[in-house]
This record gives structure tokens, C-alpha cells and sequence, in this order.
């Protein structure tokens, strides 16, 4: 009976686990972001823009958006999400911050394709901003896409930390499951807090 308990919790922990690490799985392509909540997609007005990064060099044909991993050479391309937008003029601005100094511009165009890029050298890692401003019929609407530089210098991405404290619970609570005196020691922990309270 008790070995049928154990594969119960063991069944239980490792489906909570698959379920925990789903969700990060599908945002690795877009280097975190998830397709519910992708921040690599930005509404200009009533317009959706699509923001990726890429770092052939370094990376292959990877997407970035929200974290940029390395330094280096990084195309920047922004797809439009539907055909109102080839028609009227876009323009944009990327910005070191939190000081809001300029470091590239593409000035105001039409993109009948769809889609346009471009590329910058980064050789410092922080926080950019990267301005789209729609221009239509004199009325000028901003919109913003914060994203991150040279994460991978020392920084974990946030769906990596997820994972790492994902697998570390269940792994204790297998541990806990298994273990009769992992198990003893922390129910006197847990008693002893109980008390202390």
C-alpha cells in the first residue's frame, strides 16, 4: 500500500513538473516570451507590431526579443501584423536607459513588404528601448518594446529560473516522499515552527 502511495505522489510530482516546464518551453523561441504574453509583439495604436532580434553570428537563427543574450552585431526586424500598416509611415528610435541616449534611428518610411530591419553592434549589455512611432494623416502614436542586452554575461533569464526552482521542489518533495529521515527531519522543523508560533 505505501509503494502504491509513493508512485502516486511520484506520478503527481513529475506531471506538476511537465506542466510547469510546457509553458517555458514555448517561450524559448522568443527568448522568453510566451505566445499568450509575448512582449515581442506591441500595439501601435490599434496596429500590432511583431519585435525580434536575431545574433547570427553568435546564435544562428535564434529569436530574441525581451533578452538579448550577448554583445555584438544584433538585427533588429519588426513585422507588421496585418496590411493597414504598409501604407502609412513608420519610424524608430532605440535608446540606452534609463539615460535615453540614442544609439540607432531609422527615420520615417513606408514598408509596402510588410516588414523591415536593421542592424547595430551593441558593445554594452543593459536596457534598451526600442521607439515605434506610426505617422498617419499629421497624428504621430508612440509605442514601446523594452528589451535587454548581454544577458547571458552572468545574468539567468527568468523562464531558466522558473525551471531551476521548479525541478528543485520536486526533487525535494520526491526526496521527502522516499526518504524517512529527509521526511522526519523536516516534520520536526515544520513542529518545531508550529510551536515557535
Amino acid at each position: 500500500m505505501r509503494n502504491l502511495t509513493f508512485f502516486k505522489s511520484l506520478a503527481l510530482t513529475l506531471g506538476l513538473l511537465l506542466t510547469a516546464l510546457l509553458p517555458a518551453n514555448s517561450a524559448w523561441a522568443h527568448g522568453g516570451a510566451s505566445v499568450d504574453t509575448d512582449q515581442c509583439r506591441i500595439f501601435v495604436g490599434p496596429h500590432l507590431v511583431h519585435f525580434t532580434a536575431y545574433q547570427p553570428q553568435l546564435t544562428g537563427s535564434t529569436e530574441f526579443c525581451g533578452e538579448i543574450p550577448d554583445l555584438g552585431p544584433t538585427t533588429m526586424v519588426f513585422d507588421y501584423e496585418g496590411k493597414a500598416l504598409r501604407n502609412m509611415t513608420v519610424e524608430v528610435e532605440f535608446t540606452k536607459e534609463p539615460e535615453g541616449t540614442r544609439i540607432a534611428y531609422l527615420p520615417p518610411s513606408t514598408h509596402s513588404s510588410g516588414t523591415f530591419n536593421t542592424t547595430y553592434n551593441f558593445t554594452e549589455g543593459g536596457k534598451y528601448l526600442a521607439h515605434v512611432t506610426l505617422i498617419n494623416e499629421g497624428q504621430k502614436i508612440d509605442a514601446h518594446v523594452p528589451f535587454k542586452v548581454g544577458t547571458a554575461k552572468g545574468e539567468i533569464s527568468s523562464s531558466t529560473k522558473i525551471i531551476i526552482i521548479t525541478v528543485l521542489v520536486a526533487g525535494l518533495y520526491l526526496l521527502y516522499l522516499s526518504s524517512a529521515p529527509f521526511k522526519s527531519f523536516i516534520d520536526g522543523l515544520f513542529a518545531r515552527a508550529k510551536k515557535a508560533a
